[in-house]
């Protein structure tokens, strides 16, 4: 075993090794028989010989230690001189918005010329709030169990075809989805946000998009699914195709690395996009597959996937809520923005959005399941939009419609208690936000 003594310990060659070191493999016939008769050039070897024969080697080794020490203490000058010609203004000048300490009334939404690097003052303590809140509730997918769902989905008759359709149809759109609004927020919204607070929990939710990613990919690993069918659904499931082609048609021009704010017309590019991810794409898209799997979950089917579904959707809902924030205050800082045209624009965006989700409402519920159908998701789809439009100040379009899913709002917005040793407590957080009443 090898120990410390043994690690610091100098090694010396002794006159054996140094013999071993000297018989180097043979590079050609010539050098074979030069290092063959080496050990034959001495008439009578003693221990004085070898000693004298180390000697002439050590000044060779003191060259090469001393031009490696002169070598690092040129690196070291050059350091230090490259340091000595450095200019503070030069680098200043380089950073974002204005080097000076920033006050609140300087920090905007978009298009802002404070410091991004100075965190405090706040301005939108609610971004900072909801920043605390995601990181309280953070969770990892390998903390919940699949073993029921395993063998539910493995036994013979354990679930219809209409529930694995919608199992697999859910798995293929979500993992896609998540990926889809990941990278918009890393190569487009966090870079036009110019707010510190806000850029803070659009890192906060970056990080939860790949959790969320992990627990498909985790979900279908732990069932033993075609991995190749589920993850190129967004190619081949024209329901999930086509939502997935909406999503990407309002980030193409603002993930451009050249793309930028300041102009009326590229301000309102990124409320578009803003608008499409956070109120349509989380905010209606993931509405009809959250239903279907927690309603499955309620039937005790498939508790591990439905667990995992019921972390996303507060999670999600939490993306939905300061997306909404974000745009009203940028409405509210730019008047300008939003005239007649993008209301209408935004309008239209969100009746498109929900006329997507019922195709895939259709599709993946061709018959009654799980207490529900087709036509009641319709209006749940409904009422779910006209709850985007009045959170951004537009008139609703579908008169008369109610919540049909009553207990999804309960999921959705009450704390809720679970037996702890049937599962995992879904207001779980981390030790540290706890409060002991």
């Amino acid at each position: 075993m090898l120990s410390w003594d043994d690690f610091h310990a100098q090694e010396t060659p002794t006159p054996n090794q140094h013999g071993r070191a000297g018989a180097t493999p043979p590079q050609s016939e010539s050098v074979s028989e030069e290092a063959a008769s080496a050990p034959q050039a001495p008439a009578e070897g003693s221990a004085a010989d070898a000693g004298n024969d180390h000697a002439e080697r050590q000044p060779g080794h003191d060259e090469l230690r001393g031009s490696t020490e002169a070598a690092l203490t040129d690196a070291v000058a050059r350091a230090q001189q490259a340091v000595a010609r450095m200019d503070a203004a030069e680098g200043l000048a380089e950073l974002e918005g204005t080097a000076g300490r920033v006050q609140v009334d300087d920090k905007r939404m978009i298009n802002c010329r404070a410091d991004l690097n100075q965190l405090v003052p706040f301005k939108y303590d609610w971004a900072w709030q909801k920043y605390l809140d995601g990181c309280a509730n953070h969770w990892m997918p390998q903390e919940i169990n699949m073993n029921a769902d395993l063998a539910l989905w493995k036994k013979e008759g354990g679930l219809t075809d209409d529930e694995r359709r919608i199992v697999k149809r859910n798995l293929g759109f979500f993992s896609t989805a998540d990926s889809l609004v990941a990278n918009n927020l890393v190569l487009a919204t966090y870079r036009l946000i110019t707010n510190p607070e806000c850029r803070q929990y659009i890192l906060r939710q970056a990080f939860e998009e790949a959790i969320h990613t992990h627990a498909y990919q985790y979900c279908i690993e732990s069932l033993g699914m075609d991995e190749g069918e589920i993850f190129n659904m967004y190619r081949e499931i024209p329901s999930v195709a086509k939502k997935a082609q909406w999503g990407i048609e309002y980030t193409r021009e603002i993930s451009d690395p050249k793309f930028t704010t300041g102009t009326v017309e590229t301000d309102k590019a990124l409320l578009k996009n803003l608008i499409a991810f956070y109120c349509v794409l989380e905010g209606i898209f993931f509405y009809c597959g959250f239903t279907q799997i927690l309603s499955m979950g309620r039937r005790n089917k498939m508790t591990g996937v439905a667990e995992q579904f019921q972390y996303i959707l507060r999670d999600e809902s939490m993306h939905v809520n300061f997306g909404v924030d974000v745009i009203n205050q940028i409405k509210l800082e730019n008047p300008h923005l939003w005239d007649q045209g993008m209301r209408d624009k935004v309008t239209q965006m969100i009746l498109e959005g929900t006329e997507l989700e019922i195709q895939y409402a259709r599709d993946t519920m061709p018959r009654g399941v799980l207490g529900m159908n087709a036509a009641m998701m319709e209006e749940y789809l409904q009422f779910i939009a006209n709850r985007r439009l009045t959170q951004l100040g537009l008139p609703e379009q579908f008169k008369g419609v109610t919540n049909p899913f009553p207990w999804m709002s309960e999921i959705m917005d009450l704390r809720k208690e679970k037996n702890f040793f049937e599962t995992r407590v879904t207001e779980y957080q981390v030790g540290g936000a706890l409060s002991w009443d």
